[in-house]
């Protein structure tokens, strides 16, 4: 399985646990002090860090600190937008189509002269 690949699919996964625990907890926990929340959120962060690490370790074999900077914040906005509309019930804007235009211009000028190898 090639880098980038692997690299994908982890933080895939580690941004499926991110975007559970910086958000879910203002539907789960909103009846809960903060501290409690703040507690899940923590215990929910630590797989996210189980992936995102090793990901970030193998993709940095082949691609430079803000390569891998960019990727995230795209596969971020790719998590969310289904994570906010699904599970958090929030309506879909073009706000979101916007967004994740200006997030397309970054990944084309980070990786545009440096191929990944």
């Amino acid at each position: 399985m090639s880098v980038i690949v692997r690299t994908v699919g982890l933080l895939v996964l580690s941004n499926v646990f991110m975007t559970f625990a910086w958000y879910a907890h203002l539907r789960n926990l909103s009846g809960k002090p903060w501290y409690v929340a703040a507690l899940v959120s923590w215990g929910i962060a630590l797989f996210e860090y189980l992936l995102q690490v090793p990901a970030n370790r193998i993709g940095y074999t082949t691609m430079s600190l803000g390569q891998l900077k960019i990727m995230q914040e795209a596969i971020t906005l790719a998590v969310f937008v289904p994570f906010a509309f699904f599970y958090m019930k929030q309506p879909l804007r073009l706000d979101f189509l916007w967004a994740a235009l200006c997030i397309c211009g970054a990944v084309y000028f980070i990786f545009r002269g440096h191929p990944v190898a």
